[in-house]
C-alpha cells in the first residue's frame, strides 16, 4: 500500500514513522507547504518520498490513502478533495469545524465505498480498552459519573478554543464508554491571552442519571492526564500520567437501607480492596494505524470512523454555543 502524509509537523512525524514501520505499507509519501519541513522529514526518514504538491497526490493512481494532519480549518478541503479522487482518509481530530461538513465527507465515503478515520488516538490506549472491557462487563455496575481533568501549562492554539483542543480526547472516551449518547451540554471557558478559550469546564447530561464533568485548560503549572469513573458496585481512576499503574479500581459501593422516613434512611458504605488490571502496553498510535489500514484491506469500518467523529464534532459545537450564551444548557438533536 502507497499511502501519503499531508502536514509533517508536530503529529505528521509520528504518523510517517508508524506507516514506515507498518508490513502492509510499501512507500510513505510526504507533503507539507513548508518546505524546510519536507527537507526535515526526509532527513530523518531517507524512504520517504517528498512530494511537490497536494494535487500530485490526487492524481496518483498509486497511492491508495491519505493521513492529513494539517490545522483544523483545513481538515474539511483537504478531506474532501482525497475521498473525491477516492483515496481513503484519515483525519486527525477534529474531523471538521463543524457537523454539516463531517456528515458531507460520511456521505462521500459512504456513496465511494471509501474508509474515512478519524484519529481519536486515545480510544487505542491500552488501558483505557482495559477500562472499556471492564465497563461492558458490568463489574462496576452503572455508571453514575464522569470526571475528567486535562490541563498543562501550553500550548495554546491558534484556531480552536481548549475544548476542541483538549476536551475533545475526553469527550471521545466518554462516547467510546456509554451507550447512551449525552441528551443536552453546558459549558463555561474564559479567554485570558487571545479571542479563543484558554480554561473551560463542560457538563454533559445523560438521560440514565449519569452525569459527565471535564476540566481544560493550557493554562495550569502542571500536566494532568486523570479520569475518574463512579460506578454503583466499583471505581476507577485511570491516570495517564502514570508510568505503568495506569488504572486503579477500588472496590468502594454506598448501598442505601430506606427506612419508613427520610429520618430513618441509612446510608451503608463498603470499601474493600484496590485492584491493579494489566493491559496492552502497545503504543495506540501504532493501534490506530494499524486499525486504518486493516480497515482498508478488510473493506470494514475502523473504531474512530467518520460517525464516530460526528458525534463529537456536535458535541463540542454544542459546547461551543453554550459558552457564548453565558453557560446556558444547549439541547443535543438526533
Amino acid at each position: 500500500m502507497n499511502i501519503a502524509v499531508i502536514g509533517v509537523g508536530r503529529w505528521g512525524p509520528n504518523l510517517v514513522c508508524n506507516f514506515l514501520n507498518h508490513p502492509e505499507v510499501e512507500k510513505v509519501h510526504c507533503y507539507d507547504i513548508d518546505s524546510n519541513r519536507l527537507k526535515d522529514i526526509h532527513k530523518t526518514y531517507p524512504y520517504v518520498e517528498v512530494v511537490s504538491s497536494f494535487d500530485e497526490i490526487l492524481k496518483s493512481e498509486h497511492i491508495e490513502a491519505v493521513a492529513i494532519s494539517t490545522p483544523v480549518f483545513t481538515h474539511f478541503s483537504l478531506a474532501k478533495q482525497a475521498l473525491e479522487h477516492n483515496k481513503n482518509v484519515l483525519v486527525e481530530k477534529p474531523l471538521s469545524l463543524n457537523s454539516s461538513d463531517a456528515q458531507v465527507l460520511i456521505n462521500i465515503a459512504r456513496e465511494k465505498n471509501l474508509i474515512l478515520m478519524v484519529d481519536h488516538v486515545s480510544l487505542y490506549n491500552g488501558a483505557i480498552r482495559k477500562i472499556k472491557e471492564i465497563v461492558d462487563s458490568g463489574e462496576i455496575g452503572d455508571i453514575m459519573y464522569f470526571d475528567a481533568v486535562r490541563i498543562n501549562f501550553g500550548f495554546f492554539q491558534q484556531d480552536v478554543n481548549v475544548l476542541w483542543d483538549l476536551a475533545i480526547h475526553d469527550i471521545s472516551i466518554i462516547d467510546y464508554f456509554l451507550k447512551d449518547k449525552p441528551r443536552a451540554v453546558r459549558a463555561v471557558g474564559e479567554r485570558h491571552y487571545s479571542t479563543l478559550e484558554d480554561i473551560a469546564y463542560l457538563i454533559l447530561y445523560f438521560d440514565n442519571h449519569c452525569i459527565g464533568h471535564i476540566h481544560v485548560s493550557w493554562l495550569a503549572p502542571l500536566k494532568i492526564r486523570r479520569i475518574l469513573i463512579g460506578g454503583t458496585k466499583k471505581m476507577i481512576l485511570f491516570d495517564d500520567i502514570e508510568p505503568s499503574e495506569k488504572i486503579k479500581i477500588y472496590e468502594k459501593q454506598v448501598k442505601l437501607i430506606t427506612g419508613q422516613d427520610i429520618y430513618q434512611t441509612q446510608f451503608q458504605y463498603q470499601i474493600g480492596d484496590m485492584l491493579l488490571p494489566k493491559y496492552d502496553i502497545t503504543k495506540p498510535l501504532k493501534l490506530a494505524v494499524d486499525d486504518f489500514i486493516r480497515a482498508i484491506k478488510d473493506n470494514r469500518e475502523p473504531l474512530t470512523n467518520g460517525e464516530a467523529g460526528l458525534n463529537i464534532v456536535r458535541i463540542l459545537e454544542a459546547a461551543e454555543q453554550s459558552i457564548k450564551e453565558n453557560g446556558k444548557i444547549v439541547e443535543l438533536n438526533d
